[in-house]
Formats: C-alpha cells, structure tokens, sequence
C-alpha cells in the first residue's frame, strides 16, 4: 500500500491521489516510486477516507509547523478528501499550517470554481506556473486540457491571492534564464513572488 503521510525535509506531506491531468515533462514521479520517508507514492486506487484517517492518525504531527498536501498526484484531483482532511487537521492541530502544492487546474478538473473550496482550512498555496506563455506550458507540462490551461493556472492565482494569506508561484529551471526572466515578470504582474525548482533526476 502507498504512503498516504510521509516526511519530506522535515515536514509532513499528504499524498491523496495519484491522478493529474499533466504529463511534465520534469515530474519526479517518473524517477522514483517514492520521495523522503516514503517508500511508495503510486496508490493502487486512491484512499477512502476511512485509510485516510487511519493514516493521519498514525502519524505525530504534534511538533509541526506546517503540513504539505503534495504526493504523486494533483490534490485537486481529489477534491474532497482534500477538503475534509484539512478540516480534520485544522480540528485536531489548530496551530499549524496547511499549504496546497498545485498545478492550478483545480477549475479545471473539476468543471467549476474552486479557488475558495479550501478557504479557513488552508494557509497557503504554491501553483506551478513552470512556463511563461500557453504554448510553451503545453510543451512542457503536456496537459489534457491543452493551452487554455496557462489562462487557467493565471485565472486561480489571481482568485487565490484574494483569499489566502500566503500564495506562491513556482518554476521548474528546466527552462532557459529569459524564460525564468518572463515568469518573474508574470509574477510581479499578479503581485506574487516566483520560486524557482531545481530539476532532480
């Protein structure tokens, strides 16, 4: 069975699904089978809720500060169990934080606004921007939905920033410096700060 909770540089990580509607060029998940204390990220089926709560239950989060929901899947891919298991930690830990890492597609993959589903449960949200413009994210990040994607991921940001107190957006450097550049212009355009990832094998 996949880890559901596991430890990545020091921090508690939630892997709910596997599913994602990208195929990056740069995923990790097509390194290795699991990351940090994890052994295996690839769910056979995605969890039911009552595995989820088995697993956060068997898991200290006690001396936390912050809890990531990012494995080997979008979480907005399961929106629900996402929902409900930031609420149960927000319950059971009031005192720490909660970040969504996301490729932005919530809208998406789910055929409505979602921006505002996670809003009193999480803290922070880092999106994947990864591309300055809709062609080259497609060439890169290889989506279902095609380039009306990069407008999407733009889209949640700027609903995003208008919710939560800490959003983030982030690069992968397999880009060239005058992309980088491109995204940090982006960025300063939506007021938000830009990360830049670097691309392990």
């Amino acid at each position: 069975m996949a880890d559901i909770v596991y430890t990545f540089a020091g921090k508690p990580y939630l892997n709910l699904t596997n599913a994602c509607p990208c195929a990056c060029t740069f995923c990790i998940r097509s390194a290795a089978d699991g990351v940090g204390t994890a052994q295996s990220l690839w769910h056979q089926r995605d969890p039911s809720w009552e595995e989820i709560k088995a697993a956060l239950e068997g898991y200290d989060f006690s001396r936390a500060r912050e809890a990531v929901f990012c494995g080997y899947g979008e979480p907005f891919c399961a929106l629900e169990m996402l929902q409900k298991t930031a609420r149960r930690l927000k319950e059971r830990y009031p005192g720490m934080a909660l970040r969504v890492n996301t490729n932005g597609l919530g809208d998406l993959i789910n055929q409505k606004p979602t921006a505002a589903a996670l809003a009193g449960l999480v803290d922070a949200f880092s999106i994947s921007l990864n591309a300055p413009n809709a062609a080259r994210y497609q060439e890169l990040c290889r989506t279902r939905f095609g380039e009306a994607a990069f407008d999407a991921v733009l889209r949640f940001a700027r609903e995003c920033k208008s919710i939560y107190p800490k959003v983030i957006l982030s690069a992968v450097d397999v880009i060239t410096p005058a992309e980088i550049a491109q995204c940090r212009k982006i960025a300063e355009e939506l007021g938000l700060p830009l990360r830049l990832r670097h691309f392990t094998t």
